[in-house]
């Protein structure tokens, strides 16, 4: 009677994906956490069952990612080593999918009146969180002799100054990787609206208004400006599609 086939070896597109999943259950059961050392190539590859390269490739993903850091040679700083950096990574996978067009537009607004609303409510209820940055950039918008684009490109800044005084490492780091997003859209929009420098006033006032109830203390009347504020501009610039209309905050 013939034994029983040996299985098949793991094709390499598969392969670098079990050295992940390991990787990964490792993280979530405790077995390994920031500040600790992968087990060596050669010792992953023999443990799983796949070849080097697949380890490799696998390495350089979870690097991206902002999980690893990798180091040559031997001493303190060699080998991989779990940092946990997910602002960073998460920011550029977003980034990436930005870029390749993968999100559709009604989603990136839907997501920002779900993000920005949350950011204000925290700010507004947390008496700790400064709003110092966000001041600092909403100064430099108050400049009369601003173009367009400049403009636009600190109200990006602002929004994300926000997020990241709110302290939520999650939003901040969804808010930098739709950065790239929300500024182009934005952009695209200012060709819209005819009458611009009344439009640009009319933001900085929208800013000014969501800042002081922000600092007033009214986590309520701040997500309902900031729900405005973000609507009213895609309306304005006819950009405004389903998303604004199916989204209430």
């Amino acid at each position: 009677m013939a034994g029983t086939p040996t299985p098949p070896a793991l094709a390499p597109a598969r392969a670098w994906r079990v050295v992940l999943e390991r990787i990964e259950t490792d993280l979530l059961d405790g077995t390994l956490k920031p500040g600790d050392r992968l087990a060596p190539e050669r010792e992953l590859a023999a443990t799983l069952g796949v070849g080097r390269s697949s380890v490799r490739e696998a390495l350089r993903v979870l690097e991206v990612m902002g999980l690893i850091r990798t180091g040559t040679g031997s001493g303190p700083t060699s080998g991989a080593i779990i940092i946990a950096t997910p602002q960073g990574g998460m920011s550029a996978l977003l980034r990436l999918q930005v870029a390749a067009q993968g999100f559709p537009f009604d989603d990136v607004v839907a997501t920002r009146l779900v993000l920005e609303s949350a950011v204000v409510d925290t700010l507004a209820t947390d008496p700790a969180r400064s709003t110092a940055q966000a001041r600092e950039v909403l100064d430099a918008m108050d400049a009369d002799d601003l173009t367009a684009p400049e403009f636009l490109a600190l109200d990006a800044q602002l929004h994300l100054a926000l997020a990241e005084a709110s302290g939520n490492l999650v939003i901040a780091a969804m808010m930098a990787g739709l950065r790239t997003a929300i500024e182009s859209y934005v952009q695209a929009g200012a060709a819209g609206i005819a009458q611009w420098d009344a439009a640009a006033d009319r933001l900085r006032h929208e800013h000014h208004a969501i800042l002081d109830a922000v600092d007033a203390g009214e986590p309520a009347l701040a997500r309902t400006l900031v729900h405005d504020h973000i609507v009213g501009y895609y309306a304005a610039a006819g950009l405004a599609r389903s998303a604004a209309a199916r989204t209430q905050i």
